[in-house]
């Protein structure tokens, strides 16, 4: 792939990804978005390297899953199949939890991360969950969610909230669904959340979802870069309860409301909007943008017109 057709993010904290200059380009791979670590947020905070490559795991059950996945040993977790679980199931710090193929991961239940860090979760189907999918919580840090499908969960998709921080969502297909992406847990949680919350939302397909792509609270900056939204029901990105969030060529399509500065009964939040491609859509909400902090860490974007064919042909699994 040419390096327009690829988004490229590095650290400006040095020692993270360091480089000639301190900006590494994303591996190339196989397909569009097979980059090797995480890029943005996650790669912040001495970086998102995940479980040790040298100690692994394959799981076929639930039980095997579960005992996998709560284990203090640092390993990667493959999961060979779609497995049935029920309720969500406790990561611990220091994990990598692939699905081998594009079609293994989990039915009827989810990830917890409470109070962890350091994990990557990459090329799992999520589907037909009893509670949320995927759950950050409780001052989880350091967490890289890449190339999953989502679906048909009772709750969130990807929810992030109780103070966790340093997070990159990216190339993730999310269907079928209506309460997509929770950012911040309550109103009433600004104690927690304030100061936390940094996460970066890249190359991601929301498609045909209804809302939360995501929906913001307290946090400052947050980063929606290169996103592809199609014909999405209720709104796209919401910020609320004066979160700062900076929403950067995406491509929106079939999108009545590409962002909005207000939801249910929070306070109003801000917005900074830069070069969106909208097709059949309309106007986007911002609010004193002056007050999105500055994204820290260098990227070069890719070009808003070129986003759905890039997310298209690299989201979800398989592609790595």
């Amino acid at each position: 792939m040419s390096p327009s057709r690829r988004t490229v993010l590095a650290a400006a904290t040095a020692g993270v990804l360091a480089g000639a200059g301190g900006l590494v380009a994303a591996q190339s791979g196989p397909a569009f978005g097979a980059e090797s670590s995480p890029v943005g947020f996650a790669s912040l905070n001495g970086g998102t390297t995940g479980g040790s490559s040298s100690t692994v795991v394959t799981v076929t059950t639930a039980s095997a899953l579960k005992s996998a996945l709560s284990s203090s040993t640092s390993q990667t977790v493959k999961i060979s199949g779609l497995i049935t679980i029920s309720g969500m199931y406790s990561v611990a710090s220091n994990k990598t939890i692939l699905g081998v193929g594009s079609s293994s991961g989990v039915t009827g239940g989810g990830f917890n991360l409470s109070s962890v860090k350091n994990v990557i979760i990459r090329n799992l189907v999520f589907k037909n969950a009893d509670d949320d999918s995927i759950n950050l919580q409780e001052g989880t840090t350091n967490v890289w969610i890449d190339h999953n499908d989502l679906s048909n969960g009772y709750d969130g998709l990807i929810d992030i909230k109780r103070g966790s921080d340093y997070i990159t969502v990216s190339w993730n297909h999310l269907h079928n669904h209506d309460k997509s992406m929770l950012l911040g847990h309550s109103d009433d949680n600004s104690a927690q959340d304030l100061g936390h919350l940094r996460v970066t939302y890249v190359h991601n397909w929301f498609d045909g979802t209804n809302q939360r792509h995501p929906r913001v609270r307290f946090a400052n900056p947050v980063h929606v870069l290169n996103n592809y939204y199609s014909n999405i029901g209720s709104y796209g990105v919401a910020s609320t309860e004066n979160a700062g969030v900076y929403v950067e060529r995406n491509y929106f399509e079939n999108v009545a409301n590409p962002t909005v500065t207000q939801t249910g009964d929070s306070d109003p939040g801000n917005i900074k909007v830069l070069n969106n491609y909208k097709v059949n859509s309309g106007t986007e909400q911002v609010r004193n943008g002056a007050s999105v902090a500055a994204i820290p860490y260098s990227y070069t974007p890719e070009s808003n017109t070129t986003v759905k064919a890039t997310v298209t042909a690299g989201a979800g699994t398989g592609k790595i």
